[in-house]
């Protein structure tokens, strides 16, 4: 017996096999969202969700690994062209491009989309090592 306002566990097909990459590689993890051109999430993994705790969740392996995931259950839904945006100054970066890339989609175009200030804020104290 269900609900009416209840979703059903079995995800349905995308009506466009076009999506994008969103790889958000920070100093501390790297999270990897998979989502059509409307912007939903179809889906994601980071670092820390393949069971990677503390610095390990920075490293490229991890990044790799959650890009690798994500796209497989993307791909799943019917996933088969996709858009890569990078953000971020993390070490991950280059191996999710990467493990998208070897995946078995078509990646159309890799963009670069790590904000950068215009001199706005005031940047916080110069790091001593």
């Amino acid at each position: 017996m269900t609900e009416v306002g209840q979703k059903s566990a079995k995800k349905e097909k995308l009506k466009s096999p076009k999506g994008k990459v969103h790889v958000n590689a920070t100093f501390n993890n790297t999270i990897v969202t998979v989502t059509d051109m409307t912007g939903a999430t179809i889906a994601w993994a980071s670092g820390g969700s393949m069971e990677f705790k503390g610095s390990r969740k920075a490293t490229p392996y991890a990044a790799q690994l959650a890009a690798r995931q994500a796209i497989e259950k993307a791909k799943e839904r019917g996933l088969h062209e996709v858009e890569i945006y990078v953000r971020g100054p993390g070490v991950g970066r280059e191996s999710a491009i990467r493990a998208v890339a070897t995946s078995g989609v078509k990646v159309t175009f890799i963009k670069d989309i790590t904000p950068v200030p215009h001199n706005g804020c005031r940047p916080r104290k110069k790091r001593r090592v």
